[in-house]
């Protein structure tokens, strides 16, 4: 069988699977399953030997089971960094970019200290770390799986002004650490609504990574009065929010003294982004 025969085939058998994009998604696969280039692909249209059969139907059973996109192929965009993401790591979301643009916009400076708690695949740390590199970005996570990513991620795009630490949230800082910047895309889910998510991101994504709590805000609270220690003068705290807690995590900025409160929506104008200044 042909390459362009091959495409239409999977596309037919993931039609049927509630996947947003079958047609693209076949592309991505057959592609990947060739290691060939996409272009290369439709103008050469190959013959598919045994052993690239063997990985396309791996894929496609893979997807089948609702398993990620990016977990199958290994790796995501951001920023236009290459970023290995599986099992155990949260995929980065574009709301995740329009927070590192957001970030990008409101530093003034390229000498900065940068930390960057729950990291993940330290996409957001290496996003800052990569437009600002005479700064110095830390990552926190407290999943092992997500460190080997985050560090394998940072090797891979060649940063090398990063480092990544073990712990929760601000345990594993020096008592003097002090940052200009704070930014944190934090499990923010509400517990009862992650069984409702879609399969790709409920049965998955890793639990430790989407629950916030009963009403999705547990680390915002944890966060916002603990960062007041480690924020220099008019140091800034940023963080990705749920789409209806904006409004909240705002309020919870103001209960503990920030300033400077703003809120910016996401390309579906929904309140996204929330950051504020803290004054020592």
């Amino acid at each position: 069988m042909r390459a362009l025969e091959k495409l239409q085939e999977i596309s037919k058998k993931l039609s049927p699977l509630n996947i947003e994009n079958p047609a693209r998604e076949a592309e991505i696969l057959l592609h990947q399953g060739l290691n060939m280039d996409l272009v290369e692909m439709y103008r050469d249209n190959p013959e598919i030997n045994n052993d690239q059969t063997v990985i396309i139907e791996d894929m496609i059973k893979r997807r089948a089971m609702h398993e990620p996109l990016q977990y199958i192929t290994g790796h995501t965009d951001f920023m236009g960094l290459k970023i290995s993401v599986g099992q155990g790591v949260l995929i980065p979301r574009p709301e995740t970019e329009l927070m590192a643009e957001t970030a990008i916009q409101k530093c003034n400076s390229n000498r900065l200290n940068i930390l960057d708690l729950c990291t993940g695949s330290g996409c957001l740390a290496l996003a800052l770390a990569k437009n600002f590199q005479e700064s110095q970005v830390t990552g926190i996570d407290i999943s092992e799986t997500a460190l080997v990513y985050a560090k394998k991620n940072a090797e891979a795009n060649e940063i090398g002004n990063v480092e990544f630490m073990k712990g929760h949230l601000f345990d594993p800082l020096g008592q003097n650490s002090l940052f200009d910047l704070i930014i944190s895309n934090p499990p923010y889910i509400r517990r009862e609504e992650i069984k409702g998510l879609q399969p790709e991101v409920s049965k998955w994504e890793p639990l430790n990574a989407l629950d916030g709590g009963e009403d999705g805000l547990d680390f915002y609270r944890e966060i916002i009065p603990a960062a007041r220690e480690y924020l220099k003068d008019n140091g800034t705290l940023m963080f990705e929010v749920g789409f209806d807690s904006a409004d909240e995590v705002a309020g919870i900025f103001k209960d503990f003294g920030y300033h400077e409160i703003q809120i910016t929506k996401d390309y579906s104008e929904i309140k996204r982004i929330v950051f504020a200044q803290w004054t020592r």
